[in-house]
Formats: C-alpha cells, sequence, structure tokens
C-alpha cells in the first residue's frame, strides 16, 4: 500500500526527472575526481581500442600497407580486398550499419558509445590526466587556475599545454598515416619535405584535439556533437542508464559520526557522484543531457555505500520502468529495438554480399550512339564498342576479350590477341563487331562480352546490344 511519504517521493521524482535540466554553459571549468572502480577500469579498457588508430598504419600485408585509403588512386586497400570507387555502394551500407548500430545501442543502453568510446571522450580523459598529474587534484587545480600568474603557475601550465599540443601533433601524423605509406610520410615529416597538404592536416588535427579535448572538454558534446543533440528521442523509460534510487535514497540527510539517521533515505548528500562527473551534473536530478553514462558515479556511490556499511546500487544502471517497480521487457521484445536491428541486418547482408562479390576484374561496356550502327561496303552492319576494364589487383593481369551469344558468323576487331590490363587500373578498348546482313533476325539482338584472364582464374562479363536496320 502506498503511503503519504511515498507519494510525496514520488511527485518530488517525477518533477526533478520531468523539469530539471542542468547543463553546464562554459562559465566554469570542469575539474573532475578521479577514484577507482570497476566502471573506470572498464572506461580504460574499452578507450585501449583507440590504440588501432596509432598502430593500424603499422601494420602491413605483403608489400604494402595493410589498409590504406589511398585517396590520389581512388583505392581503399583493406588487406587482400581493394575497393575501388565503382564499390562506393559498400561504403554506404557501411555507415548505414554503423550508425543504425549507434542508434540501437542508445535506445537500450543510453550513450554507452560516448561514454566509452568517443575520441571526445578518451581524449578529454587523457588531457585531464595528465593535468591531474601535473597539476593535482581538483581542489588544488582550481586555486592554480584562481592564483595569479608567476613563474611556478607559467611552469606547470606551459608543460601541461605543452604536452597537450604534442598529443595533438602525434593524433594529426596518425591520421595521415592512414592515407599515404606510413613509413614513406614519416620519411616526409623528418625530412620536412611532406606535402603541403599532410603538414595543413596536422596543423587542423592539433588545433582541434588541443581546443577539444583541452580546452572545451565537456562543452563539446553540450553544443558541437550532433549525437548528443537528438539523444533525447532515442531514449524512453526502458532504456538502461546509471539511475538514482529515489526511492531508497530519499528524502537524503548528512550523516553524522556515532548518529543514527531516522527517517532517512540512504543518500548522505555527500556530493562525491557530482564530483567524478565529467560533464559536472547531479544523477540524482534525473535524467540529464549532460549524462554520457560513463557511470563513474556509480563507481564513486558504491564506495560510499561500502564505507557506511550499506548495499550498493544506490546508482545503478537501471530503467526508469525499474526504479518504479514496473516490469521491464528484454530489448529483443521491444518494438524499437527490433526495426533497428532489423536495418542493421539488412545493412551487414549486403556489404557481406558485396565483399563476397567483389571480383577482381571488372567490365564496363560503352555502345557508340552517333551512330547506332555502320552499313560496310559489303553489306554488313558495325558496331562500335568502348570497354573498360578494371583491374582491382596491384599488378598487371593479361586478359583475353571474347564475345557470347553473339549473332553467327560475327567478326570483331580490336580484341586480338592478349591484351595487359593494368594493375590498379582501367583500360580502356575499342572494339567493332560486324555482322553478315543474313544472321541478323532482329533490330536488337544481345551480346555478352567477356574478359578472362590468361590463366582462366579471373573473369567478368558484361551484357550489350548489337544494333541494326528494322526488319
Amino acid at each position: 500500500m502506498t503511503t503519504e511519504a511515498d507519494q510525496s517521493v514520488q511527485e518530488h521524482a517525477d518533477e526533478l526527472y520531468n523539469e530539471y535540466w542542468h547543463v553546464n554553459t562554459g562559465g566554469q571549468t570542469i575539474h573532475a575526481k578521479r577514484m577507482p572502480g570497476r566502471f573506470r577500469n572498464i572506461k580504460w579498457m574499452t578507450a585501449s581500442v583507440w590504440l588501432i588508430f596509432f598502430i593500424g598504419p603499422y601494420i602491413r600485408w605483403k608489400d604494402r600497407q595493410a589498409i590504406l585509403f589511398d585517396i590520389p588512386g581512388r583505392k581503399f586497400h583493406i588487406f587482400d580486398i581493394t575497393i575501388m570507387p565503382q564499390d562506393v555502394w559498400m561504403l554506404s551500407l557501411t555507415l548505414l550499419f554503423f550508425a543504425i548500430l549507434l542508434a540501437v545501442v542508445t535506445s537500450i543502453a543510453g550513450r554507452v558509445f560516448c561514454g566509452y568510446f568517443c575520441f571526445q571522450t578518451v581524449w578529454t580523459d587523457i588531457f585531464t590526466f595528465i593535468e591531474e598529474k601535473l597539476e593535482g587534484p581538483p581542489q588544488k587545480r582550481r586555486k592554480l587556475d584562481e592564483a595569479p600568474w608567476s613563474g611556478h603557475k607559467l611552469l606547470i601550465k606551459g608543460s601541461k599545454n605543452l604536452i597537450w599540443i604534442a598529443i595533438g601533433s602525434f593524433t594529426g601524423i596518425h591520421f595521415t598515416l592512414w592515407f599515404v605509406d606510413a613509413f614513406q610520410m614519416w620519411h616526409g615529416y623528418l625530412t620536412l619535405t611532406a606535402p603541403t597538404f599532410a603538414w595543413g592536416a596536422v596543423v587542423v588535427f592539433t588545433f582541434f584535439t588541443y581546443l577539444f579535448g583541452g580546452i572545451m572538454r565537456e562543452q563539446v558534446c553540450f553544443w558541437l556533437c550532433p549525437y548528443a543533440r537528438i539523444q533525447g528521442v532515442m531514449y524512453d523509460k526502458e532504456t538502461i542508464l546509471p539511475t538514482y534510487d529515489f526511492h531508497r535514497g530519499e528524502p537524503r540527510g548528512k550523516l553524522k559520526k556515532g548518529q543514527v539517521a531516522e527517517g532517512l533515505g540512504d543518500c548522505i548528500d555527500c556530493g562525491q557522484c557530482v564530483a567524478v562527473c565529467p560533464t559536472g551534473i547531479d544523477i540524482r536530478q534525473g535524467q540529464q543531457e549532460g549524462c554520457i553514462t560513463c557511470a563513474l558515479c556509480i563507481d564513486a556511490c558504491d564506495s560510499v555505500m561500502d564505507k557506511i556499511q550499506k548495499p550498493r546500487g544506490l546508482i545503478r544502471y537501471a530503467s526508469w520502468d525499474e526504479i518504479d517497480g514496473i516490469p521491464t521487457k528484454p530489448f529483443w521484445r521491444r518494438a524499437r529495438p527490433l526495426v533497428y536491428i532489423t536495418i542493421m541486418v539488412l545493412a551487414a547482408g549486403g556489404i557481406l554480399y558485396g565483399l563476397t562479390h567483389l571480383g577482381a576484374l571488372d567490365l564496363r561496356v560503352l555502345h557508340e550512339r552517333q551512330p547506332l550502327y555502320v552499313q560496310q561496303s559489303d553489306g554488313s552492319i558495325q558496331n562500335k564498342y568502348e570497354l573498360k576494364i578494371l583491374n582491382k589487383l596491384d599488378h598487371d593481369v593479361p586478359v583475353e576479350i571474347s564475345v557470347s551469344d553473339a549473332p553467327s558468323g560475327y567478326i570483331m576487331d580490336g580484341a586480338n590477341g592478349v591484351i595487359t590490363a593494368r594493375g590498379g587500373e582501367v583500360t580502356v578498348r575499342t572494339v567493332f563487331m560486324r555482322v553478315k546482313p543474313e544472321a541478323l533476325t532482329e533490330s536488337r539482338l544481345p551480346v555478352t562480352f567477356v574478359v578472362r584472364s590468361q590463366d582462366g582464374k579471373l573473369d567478368a562479363h558484361y551484357d550489350s546490344m548489337f544494333f541494326s536496320p528494322d526488319r
């Protein structure tokens, strides 16, 4: 049976959930406290995913870089796979897959990408880690910020900013290594012979990494990140988020040593959950835009509960329905995640199909339109074709051109003998096909051009037409 006190707590919580919306507008710098805990450890482990950004360019595959996005050459190398502009549809499906993955994860577990994987969060965490090592804990950092400039302050602040700039430069350099061979680019940087675009990219990355990770920090999440702005429409009361259990915690009150708190909840209003929050919000005031679901507040609250000998979980990953005691459904029984997952499966299927049907040879045939055909002096009809043979391999391949399903007695010029299809390039060949009038039963007859490697292992087909006068 619901008591009057329970109703009061519920009304207070609903008011906070619906109306309280705290956003730090940049008037103060957030100096978050660092505390050990399981979610802090998880945060470091997930952040290590970004090591591939720095290690990836140095992985070699055969005689080249394993993953290389060759923009000037208009081809992407991913180990044995070479993706050309003609395969850009797979890139679209890949982007769709990850966009929907982000949506489905958000609908199930909130902004866990922001809290654990986002490069802005990771770089900010590293920058503030360096700041704490040089300037001390939050109280000392605030005092240093407010102190007048001196030699000591200049040394500390200068050292910190130089390290931040060095990290930004290292980030920018490694960004460029994904687009040009890593060792070639390093040689260019060390000898000051790198191309202008590379230096420009490094400068831009250095500036924005320093600005976003060191200066703006949580303001990027509040004002610049589009994902943060639309997250609200992806949540519902079944989304699992770091949540304050107001039923258990309210009414809150200070705990005094040697005294028993009568009529109070488990929250002792210590403020540790606020102190550790990288965006400076109070999770007890309900879900807010600034929450990136990093769960550092859970670590802080659990440590306090351990000290006062109360059970953990006053702040925990839970849905709002769970906190209210409403039975919850697993995500595979919820409509929104199921729709997202269906789209993901379709996109993944398209990507898989593309990769498994990504032939090393590709053929495109352009039929001459002006004129469609030419009648020769002997009465035969001639059509002109331009064949574009794309070799996606990184080495030359000798190929032969033939025609299947063609009218009987045809003669083809320009496709005799072996042709060299240049590695990673389009080889163009002009071909003429002539057919005697008596072999033509219709004004339009299908023909199929075939390009096959000399060893017979690779081939590509293209369906075209042979045109002649109306019959």
